[in-house]
C-alpha cells in the first residue's frame, strides 16, 4: 500500500483555492475535505456539532475553534487510511495545534494572491444562494445576467463580496492567516506560491505535489519486461 499523504490548503477568499482543490484531488487522487462544505452538510444533517455551528452563523459569527475542531478531527480519523486535502481547515493558530496533535502534515499550500486580483475577483461575484453555484460577471458569467443558468432564480452578491467589506474581510484573513502560516513554516511544510493567475499557479503546485505524491497507478496490464 502507498504511503498515505496529508495536504493543507490555505488561502484568502478569491484566491482560487477551491479550483486548485479540485484539480489537486482530480489529479492525484486526494480526498479533498471543504471544511466549507462539512459545515454545510453537518447542519443539514442536524448533527450536535452542526446545530452548535448553526448558532454562531445565524449570529453572523465565525464558527470558534472548539467547533470546527469537534466537527473535523472526528471526521479525520474516520478517513485515517486515506490520503487527504483539507481545505479551509485549520484556519486559526489554535486549530492548527489542535491538527497538529491529531496527524502530521506532508504538506501545506499557501496561496499568495495580490490584494486588487482579490478585490476584483470577488467585487464580480455573485451566488445562487439555495445551491451554492458561484458566478464572476468577467470569468464565467451566467447565460443570463443576475439569473442562474440552472434554475433561472435570480443570483445574490454576498454583503461581504461588496467592496467595504472586502477589504476588512482581507484585512482580518491576512491577521488571522500569519500565525498559522508562521507556524508551518517552521515546521518545514510550507510551500508559498504567488500569482494573480490561478492557472500560472496550478502547474507550480500540481510539480511540487507530483514530486511527492506517487501518482495513482492507472489499472492497466503490465508491460512485458525489455
Amino acid at each position: 500500500m502507498s504511503r498515505i499523504f496529508r495536504a493543507v490548503i490555505m488561502g484568502p477568499p478569491g484566491s482560487g483555492k477551491g479550483t486548485i482543490s479540485e484539480r489537486i484531488a482530480h489529479t492525484f487522487g486526494l480526498q479533498h475535505l471543504s471544511s466549507g462544505d462539512f459545515l454545510r452538510e453537518n447542519i443539514a444533517a442536524r448533527t450536535e456539532a452542526g446545530v452548535l455551528a448553526k448558532t454562531y452563523i445565524e449570529k453572523g459569527l465565525l464558527v470558534p475553534d472548539h467547533v470546527m475542531t469537534r466537527l473535523l478531527l472526528p471526521r479525520l480519523e474516520e478517513i485515517a487510511r486515506s490520503s487527504w486535502l483539507l481545505d479551509g481547515f485549520p484556519r486559526t493558530l489554535a486549530q492548527a495545534q489542535a491538527l497538529n496533535s491529531a496527524c502530521d502534515l506532508d504538506v501545506v499550500i499557501s496561496l499568495n494572491v495580490p490584494f486588487e486580483t482579490l478585490k476584483e475577483r470577488l467585487t464580480h461575484r455573485w451566488i445562487h444562494p439555495a445551491s451554492g453555484r458561484v458566478y464572476n460577471m468577467i470569468f464565467n458569467p451566467p447565460h443570463v445576467k443576475g439569473l442562474d443558468d440552472i434554475t433561472g432564480e435570480p443570483l445574490i452578491q454576498h454583503e461581504d463580496d461588496k467592496p467595504e467589506a472586502l477589504v476588512a474581510r482581507l484585512r482580518h484573513y491576512k491577521d488571522v492567516a500569519k500565525p498559522v502560516i508562521d507556524f508551518y513554516k517552521s515546521k518545514g511544510v510550507l510551500h508559498t506560491f504567488s500569482d494573480t493567475d490561478t492557472d500560472h499557479i496550478w502547474p507550480h503546485v500540481s510539480s511540487l505535489l507530483g514530486s511527492k505524491i506517487p501518482a495513482p497507478t492507472p489499472s492497466v496490464q503490465p508491460s512485458p519486461p525489455h
